[in-house]
């Protein structure tokens, strides 16, 4: 398949600053969609999820060192220089975000102290701006569309593969830029307002030295030091990736979100193997409904059954790691870490095309409640005509036939 990316001047690729990664995408994304006349209406409907963004953005970007750090206990093995270069970065957009930077320019180190009044956290000063224009307080919406969102970018700033941890660190910081840029100049022409009174967005891209600018640069030069010549490619696709994920929320933000009602909106649900060394996300609502089966390979793995198509399901890193075990008709592939032996996941008979997901594999936190159905696979085709069901809606594809040989299903 062609890729916006390879239609580019091949000897371009080449060249990962920050100035040719904005180009790329403004050729790839067009204007950013906060670039157009926006509504009071509108405004007063995207302003509250933005706060939330900018609110859960310090955090989850200072929480995705968190495996990275136990991997390495775990493995009792150094941090490698990938780890060391993104941590820095992310710790020090963390301090900024939350005030700290700006409070020590302004002040020195006599300021230290001073860190402790967080209305100089980005998000709040967002919130005061918000508060002028609309003329009344607001609160974070961490709807399901934004939460979606927040847990992808969690993903991949989280991400064990440097490579896809570089892109989405890159993307954010050069996506909000541009994403800033455009959303102060519609706010001034919604509200008549003077740009320079709202504060956020003044001191991000603002003045005669933004931030942004420098932020920018800073995340830029990851490149140089992780991405190899022969990585180059797939780093854009990665990287084009991340940023079209921002783009794709602030253009939901435009369109009225769904009124709530029996719908169960997904969330990004992480999972791994034993051993780590294979992790994935999966959407999925937060009151997971599952399947246990009693036939002879599940009985065996203790693999409890959440059946999704195969775009919910994506693997982080570790694909290396996944092998595969089929028998009897060959269909369902079967497929375990070569590292631990877990099955986190596989393709079953009854759904080739999807996957089913070992939710023990799961972190349990994202998930309010699970509903487990039994499923008699030890004896499949009485099941089925008792249950009624569909045997391609089944998350199960093994059994056991009643003369005790062992079929695929």
């Amino acid at each position: 398949m062609t890729t916006q990316a390879s239609r580019l001047p091949p000897d371009q690729t080449s060249k990962l600053s920050c100035e040719y990664l904005t180009e790329h995408v403004r050729f790839v994304f067009g204007p950013h969609p906060f670039a157009v006349s926006m509504s009071e209406d509108q405004v007063a409907s995207l302003l509250p999820e933005y706060l939330a963004m900018s609110q859960a953005f310090p955090y989850l970007l200072a929480g995705s060192q968190r495996e990275l750090i136990f991997d390495a206990i775990r493995l009792n093995r150094d941090i490698a220089r990938d780890i060391e270069l993104t941590s820095v970065v992310a710790n020090f957009i963390c301090w900024d975000e939350t005030g700290g930077h700006g409070r020590i320019l302004k002040g020195g180190k006599a300021a230290l102290p001073d860190i402790l009044s967080t209305e100089s956290f980005h998000s709040n000063l967002l919130r005061k701006d918000a508060s002028q224009l609309l003329g009344k307080a607001i609160l974070p919406n961490y709807s399901a569309r934004t939460a979606r969102y927040l847990h992808s970018l969690y993903a991949g700033l989280s991400s064990n593969d440097a490579l896809v941890r570089c892109a989405h660190m890159v993307a954010f910081e050069l996506h909000a830029a541009e994403m800033i840029q455009s959303l102060w100049i519609s706010l001034a022409c919604t509200f008549k307002a003077r740009p320079d009174d709202l504060e956020y967005f003044s001191g991000h891209v603002g003045g005669e030295d933004p931030a942004e600018k420098y932020h920018g640069e800073m995340t830029g030069r990851l490149t140089g030091e992780l991405v190899q010549p022969n990585r180059r490619d797939r780093f854009l696709h990665e990287f084009q990736r991340a940023y079209g994920l921002s783009v794709q929320w602030c253009r939901d933000l435009l369109v009225p979100a769904p009124r709530r009602g029996d719908d169960h909106p997904e969330i990004l649900h992480h999972g791994r193997c034993h051993c780590g060394s294979i992790k994935f996300h999966v959407s999925a609502p937060r009151e997971i409904s599952a399947v246990r089966c009693n036939c002879s390979i599940c009985q065996m793995s203790g693999f409890v059954h959440l059946l999704v198509s195969a775009d919910k399901l994506h693997i982080e890193c570790g694909e290396e790691f996944l092998t595969t075990y089929q028998f009897n008709k060959n269909i369902a592939r079967h497929t375990f870490c070569r590292l631990c032996g877990v099955k986190p996941f596989y393709r079953p008979r009854s759904n080739p095309s999807g996957f089913s997901i070992n939710i023990r594999c799961l972190d349990r936190k994202t998930m309010e409640r699970i509903r487990i159905t039994e499923f008699d696979g030890e004896h499949w085709e009485q099941a089925f005509a008792s249950m009624h069901q569909d045997p391609q809606t089944c998350f199960e594809d093994q059994g056991v036939s009643s003369d005790g040989t062992r079929n695929d299903r």
